[in-house]
C-alpha cells in the first residue's frame, strides 16, 4: 500500500463530465446530495470595450475535488471524540464511525467541504481513498472512472517529482492552512 497517498488533478484534461463523481456515488451507495467527490466549475473574466469592438479575457475550467488527506488536517484537530484521525500506516485521514457523534465540527473546519453528514446514521462520512480497493492494490474508483485520465493517485513525493508542487487553483483555499496531499496541473487563464 502507498505510504503517503495523494491525488493528482490535471485541470487541463478535465471536461467536467462528472464520471468521477458518479462512480464515487455508485460505489459507496451515497444518498442524494452527498458527494465525496465534487466537480466544481470556476469561471471569470469580462468583455472589455476597445475602440469600436470588444476584447475578452473570459475563462472557465473544472476542478475535481474530494478529501485531500491533508498533512495537517483541520477535521482531525477539531473532532471532540477523536473519531477523525490520520492513519499512521499510510497517512489517509479517516473517520471511526463508532466514535463519531455527528456533531459536524469537522465539516465546519474543513476548507474543502469533505466531511458530510449521513443523516440516517447521524454520523459524519467522507472519502477514504477507496481504502478497500487500495488494500487490494487497486486505485480509487474516481481515478479509474475518469475517461480523460485527469485524476491520478499515488505516493505524494512521486507525484510532486513528476508534476510539480502546486496544490492550489482558484477556487481552492490556500494550501498552507492544511497542507493537502494534492498535486494540481493548472494553467492560469489569459490575463490572470
Amino acid at each position: 500500500m502507498i505510504k503517503n497517498p495523494a491525488f493528482y488533478f490535471n485541470s487541463e484534461l478535465c471536461t467536467g463530465c462528472k464520471a468521477c463523481m458518479i462512480a464515487c456515488i455508485d460505489k459507496h451507495n451515497l444518498n442524494k446530495g452527498v458527494l465525496w467527490r465534487r466537480v466544481l466549475e470556476y469561471s471569470g473574466g469580462e468583455w472589455l470595450p476597445v475602440g469600436d469592438a470588444y476584447e475578452q479575457n473570459v475563462f472557465a475550467y473544472y476542478v475535481s475535488l474530494s478529501c485531500n488527506h491533508c498533512e495537517n488536517p483541520a477535521c482531525v484537530k477539531v473532532c471532540p471524540t477523536k473519531a477523525h484521525y490520520k492513519r499512521a500506516e499510510d497517512g489517509l485521514v479517516v473517520i471511526d464511525r463508532d466514535k463519531c457523534i455527528g456533531c459536524g465540527m469537522c465539516a465546519q473546519a474543513c476548507p474543502y467541504g469533505a466531511p458530510q453528514l449521513d443523516e440516517k446514521a447521524r454520523k459524519m462520512m467522507k472519502c477514504d481513498g477507496c481504502l478497500d480497493r487500495l488494500e487490494k492494490g487497486g486505485a480509487p474508483i474516481c481515478v479509474e472512472a475518469c475517461p480523460q485520465r485527469a485524476i491520478s493517485f499515488g505516493e505524494i513525493s512521486e507525484l510532486r517529482r513528476t508534476f510539480g508542487t502546486l496544490a492550489v487553483t482558484p477556487p481552492l483555499p490556500d494550501p498552507a492552512q492544511t497542507r493537502p496531499a494534492l498535486v494540481i496541473r493548472w494553467s492560469a487563464p489569459k490575463g490572470h
